[in-house]
């Protein structure tokens, strides 16, 4: 593991960044929300990965370490919040729905040179909305078995490649059933679903670079655009095209964390 460096307070900024910037793992003292009004990042932790996009921020609580990879040209929107204030659970990341007003408001509460009693009055009331805001499902948990290791990184290798579970088992050295129970205490999902995860997770990626829906479906493994359609809008909530259109524009680069 990189040396995690440690930043004791979380910062509240706006600051643009290009394809490719990452910022190393690190971990804070404070709480820290994180929102992307443009762009794409990919955020990493010890428990998993999460994207946040124009319609989601993620929500990282103090002292679990974190990484970044910025993919397009993206406005991070960053704010920090004390350990005695948290207005979300702290004790996991978690990913959160950013509607109109939620974004607006964290666009407002970062503005630079903001006066302290204009950012109070913001922080009251995105706080409220932040306690009622929905909790998106799509996560990445961080695999520990090294057969779980393998499998996983086997897959996400070529995801236009379909592997049944047990080929993949075989590929692995471990039990069909084996890797089954793993899938489930590990993720609390079944290979399936983590496949369906994986891939849209990648497609969020493509869709954001300016991909078309079917080169999206293509690269991430879906037998039609229609399939891909339908499981991306299950899973995210609208469909890819409508993601396509959200401000993600820039040359991204595809590599995970």
């Amino acid at each position: 593991m990189s040396q995690i460096r440690h930043s004791p307070n979380a910062p509240t900024l706006v600051e643009s960044h290009v394809a490719g910037d990452v910022i190393d793992r690190h971990r804070h003292d404070d709480h820290q929300l994180i929102y992307v009004s443009t762009g794409v990042l990919a955020i990493r932790t010890a428990r998993g990965a999460w994207v946040a996009s124009s319609d989601r921020a993620v929500w990282v609580p103090a002292g679990i370490w974190h990484e970044h990879r910025f993919y397009g040209r993206t406005s991070l929107h960053s704010l920090g919040f004390p350990v005695d204030d948290a207005p979300l659970p702290d004790d996991s990341p978690t990913v959160l729905a950013v509607g109109g007003l939620l974004r607006e408001l964290l666009i407002a509460c970062t503005e630079p040179g903001l006066p302290v009693p204009e950012s109070q009055r913001l922080r009251a009331v995105l706080a409220d909305r932040l306690r009622r805001a929905v909790v998106q499902p799509l996560v990445l948990p961080t695999p520990t078995d090294p057969r779980l290791v393998d499998a996983c990184r086997l897959v996400e290798s070529d995801l236009r490649k379909p592997v049944g579970l047990t080929e993949l088992a075989r590929s692995v050295g471990a039990g069909e059933r084996t890797l089954t129970r793993l899938f489930r205490t590990e993720f609390g999902m079944t290979y399936p679903q983590w496949r369906t995860a994986i891939r849209v997770f990648h497609a969020m990626i493509h869709l954001a670079e300016g991909a078309t829906v079917t080169a999206t479906a293509h690269r991430c493994g879906f037998a039609t655009a229609s399939a891909f359609v339908d499981t991306f809008a299950r899973t995210m909530g609208h469909t890819p095209g409508a993601h396509r259109l959200t401000p993600h524009a820039g040359e991204l680069d595809l590599r995970l964390l």
